[in-house]
């Protein structure tokens, strides 16, 4: 059959195509490595649903040394992940990033500290105190937190020692740090692997502090927003992304191992992934409107928590523009 398929498009001058010519390409970048965090874009691939929506996505892993912002900007992408602080922050910058789908609902963000360091009140205990802090854009959410107590991050006595923090949990292990950065899906379980017991913990969650910021979203550039061809596409897009998280929520051990299949760097772990994904569901949680819906209000804390800096703030004045349901309802037709 494949012969005469070729010599009647030898005869005829048609070229034959595949499904993967004839859908639509998209490439999402991804803010980190391979992991559940992002296990939702896996399993939509992976099940089918891009396919379905008429499109071919390539999914490019993030890394230490990659910004999503800069990826966008410059035409590496059509979609990334991104927190909104750093989204929102490079916006005001010239990168005219736009909110199309927000995945996460919750922040996943805390300060993890040995219980032995004496820190109880983040407001009187962290002066004088040395914090492991990530930096690359994920630093905004921390310094707004250090704004709203008064604390300044440059050292001193009355202020805090910000120890550059890699994307490990070194700082606490090696008692370089009183405290650092953890997710609850991801460095708060590498603390726990490296024989370290809860009890022995003291954590700060920023949803307790009332300095949480949302994170996991979905942003495009806005001059994609003013073609209604990609519109179209980003619409399918958001609609068979959701889908693949709806699924990995609901299935969360075949999502984990769907992110492994795709783990090109063999690094993960299926016990560390299979609680990544458990922790990754709670934040997703369940939105009346359906998973990936923006909350305003929601959008809202967030400016309100990136203009508390004082001097210093994340954002100088609340963005315009710079959140749009228009693709999330037409995902739902």
């Amino acid at each position: 059959m494949r012969i005469l398929a070729l010599a009647m498009t030898a005869a005829t001058g048609l070229t034959l195509t595949t499904a993967a010519d004839a859908a639509d390409r998209l490439t999402l970048q991804l803010k980190w490595v391979t992991q559940a965090q992002f296990a939702g874009y896996y399993v939509a691939q992976d099940k089918g649903f891009y396919e379905e929506a008429g499109l071919d996505v390539e999914i490019k892993p993030g890394g230490p040394d990659i910004a999503p912002p800069q990826v966008i900007a410059g035409g590496g992408a059509d979609v990334i992940v991104e927190w909104m602080p750093a989204a929102l922050a490079s916006r005001e910058k010239g990168v005219p990033l736009v909110n199309i789908a927000q995945v996460f609902q919750k922040s996943g963000m805390m300060l993890t500290c040995r219980k032995d360091s004496g820190i109880v009140d983040p407001k009187t205990d962290f002066k004088g105190r040395t914090l492991g802090v990530w930096f690359y854009g994920n630093e905004y959410p921390f310094l707004s937190w250090m704004a709203t107590l008064g604390i300044p991050t440059n050292g001193g006595p009355d202020g805090v020692t910000v120890v550059k923090q890699g994307f490990n949990v070194d700082p606490l292990l090696q008692r370089q740090a009183d405290c650092i950065s953890t997710m609850t899906y991801n460095e708060y379980g590498q603390v726990l692997d490296a024989g370290i017991k809860p009890e022995e913990l003291t954590v700060f969650k920023y949803e307790d502090q009332g300095v949480a910021t949302l994170e996991d979203g979905l942003y495009t550039v806005e001059k994609n927003l003013e073609d209604p061809a990609m519109v179209d596409k980003l619409a399918r897009f958001v609609k068979a992304s959701m889908q693949g998280w709806s699924y990995a929520v609901e299935n969360p051990d075949e999502a984990a191992e769907i992110v492994l299949e795709n783990d090109a760097t063999g690094a993960q772990t299926e016990e560390h992934q299979k609680r990544m994904m458990g922790e990754v569901a709670k934040l997703i949680g369940s939105p009346p409107e359906g998973v990936g819906y923006l909350d305003p209000a929601a959008y809202e804390r967030t400016v309100k928590v990136l203009l508390s800096g004082g001097s210093d703030p994340v954002i100088s004045k609340a963005p315009s523009g710079a959140w749009t349901h228009d693709v999330f309802e037409a995902s739902k037709k």
